[in-house]
């Protein structure tokens, strides 16, 4: 009968150090893949024009989410969510492909926001920008 006290406890305490190690593994991935939540971020926010080569994609937070700015190799500028309407992983710009692609289950994004394959079920939102005295002013 004592033993089968001992058994139990012992199932018991390797049942919750295997939850522990779950979750202690588990919520890093989970911040990671995650948006920023709350209202942080600016309201408008200004970028010189210079900061950004043709091709090139900054991202940034933008009323409490992730953003990207980018200058498509045509010159013209478009800014954008980065947080991919799927399941709400942040975006990865690739350069060499001029295209956005989510991590987590591959939907891929054209410059505008267009989704061009995968499983995101909208385009990506868009934030409006001017361009004046060669500052970009986003929001």
């Amino acid at each position: 009968m004592e033993n089968e006290g001992r058994r139990k406890f012992l199932g018991v305490c390797v049942a919750g150090a295997t939850a522990a190690a779950a979750v202690a593994a588990g919520y890093p991935v989970f911040r990671y893949l995650a948006p920023k939540s709350g209202q942080g971020g600016a309201a408008k926010l200004v970028i010189p024009v210079g900061e950004l080569k043709e091709g090139d994609a900054k991202f940034f937070e933008f009323a409490g989410s992730s953003a990207v700015l980018i200058k498509t190799k045509s010159g013209e500028l478009v800014a954008l969510s980065a947080v991919c309407t799927h399941l709400g992983c942040i975006v990865q710009w690739v350069k060499e492909k001029q295209q956005f692609l989510c991590p987590c289950h591959g939907g891929q994004f054209s410059t505008d926001g267009t989704v061009l394959g995968g499983p995101p079920p909208r385009p990506l939102a868009k934030i409006p920008l001017t361009v004046t005295e060669g500052n970009i002013t986003i929001g």
